[in-house]
């Protein structure tokens, strides 16, 4: 029986076996000393590695501050509460931190349709979770153009780490300037009548609401700068925690070619991509290339232990399996087991009736 593979699967194999070849010839070509590198971890400096990892876990509140205000721009009243949108979020950054692709920003949306459903929410919410995780991504542009012009100012530069960053800051304005034109406020029309085609794509330009709100936009932006600051700042302390003691452009720079190395995820965490990523530009800093890859070893450690550890907490605390989150969330994934459902209705039908009482 011969089995027919998709195209875009090919593409995907193709892809990833050319990212693979580049990185085998990379550490072929500048490999480190393994034993170096080994021996990097025996002296890091543990106090220097629970800063940095606080300051992640900082990072994460601040940028579920900012989606909390964007998702109040993207549906009526009433919003949920900050505790169901911090527990989505880091859901989210669990399923980064484990599974290739961007399947986290998905997985979000899904954990908190399933809970505003248990609500009472209609399935409408689904496309407009998804247009605010679009528009919490876009406010990253912000930090991101920020960082772009330090780095550039003070920083050491490799020449291919320019181009790149040329490149993601003209697809970021690029998809900026596309979701203005198409974000649209909730207020601004009715969705009666129309079909169910339409009302799914309206539910996502409402998502993107915020971006047409001055007042909440800066506020999302406030923290989602934040967030980028004390990411910033735990890339340096994680610096000092490897005994490296470049200045802070150098930490500028990782951050940001970090970010480039996982805008693509091929795989999980784009492990050894990221470490050459990192360990290249800390190359004009003086540092050896042993000691800069377990800095990247341990700086991806850092960050995803925040992702895994507070992210796996509450997979488990919504009652949710590893296996949802192996494929791909889509708004199926997001209804509310049939128990639960039936719970929800028959608690709903006892207030209604207990209100006619009232009113009676």
């Amino acid at each position: 029986m011969n089995v027919r593979i998709p195209g875009r699967l090919w593409v995907r194999i193709a892809l990833i076996l050319l990212a693979a070849a580049g990185l085998v010839a990379l550490v072929w070509w500048r490999g480190p000393d393994w034993h170096l590198v080994g021996h990097a971890f025996d002296r890091v400096s543990w106090e220097w590695v629970i800063v940095a990892f606080g300051l992640n876990l900082l990072s994460v509140i601040a940028r579920a501050i900012a989606w909390r205000v964007v998702i109040g721009q993207s549906m009526p009243p009433p919003h949920p509460r900050f505790p169901l949108v911090f527990s989505a979020f880091s859901v989210g950054l669990f399923a980064n931190a484990v599974l290739p692709g961007r399947i986290g920003e998905l997985a979000r949306v899904a954990v908190l349709t399933r809970k505003m459903r248990l609500q009472g929410r209609d399935s409408g919410i689904w496309a407009a979770l998804v247009g605010s995780v679009f528009a919490h991504r876009l406010f990253d542009l912000i930090p991101t153009v920020g960082l772009i012009g330090y780095v550039l100012l003070t920083a050491k530069i490799p020449h291919w780490a320019i181009t790149s960053l040329i490149v993601v800051g003209v697809i970021g304005f690029g998809l900026f300037a596309f979701a203005f034109a198409s974000a649209r406020h909730h207020h601004q029309s009715v969705l009666e009548g129309v079909g169910p085609l339409r009302r799914l794509v309206e539910m996502g330009r409402y998502g993107l609401g915020v971006l047409h709100r001055p007042g909440p936009a800066a506020v999302a932006a406030f923290f989602q700068c934040l967030g980028w600051l004390c990411q910033f700042f735990a890339v340096y302390t994680a610096m000092r925690a490897f005994d490296i003691h470049a200045p802070l452009p150098a930490a500028g720079l990782v951050l940001l070619l970090m970010n480039v190395a996982t805008l693509f995820p091929l795989w999980p965490g784009n492990i050894g991509l990221l470490q050459a990523a990192i360990a290249l530009p800390l190359a004009s800093y003086g540092v050896a290339a042993g000691k800069a890859i377990a800095y990247g070893f341990g700086l991806q450690a850092i960050e995803a232990s925040v992702g895994v550890g507070v992210g796996g907490i509450f997979l488990a605390r919504e009652g949710l399996s590893f296996a949802m989150l192996r494929r791909m969330p889509d708004a199926s994934e997001a209804e509310v087991p049939e128990e639960e459902a039936e719970e929800a209705a028959s608690a709903d039908g006892s207030e209604a009736r207990a209100r006619a009482r009232v009113s009676g």
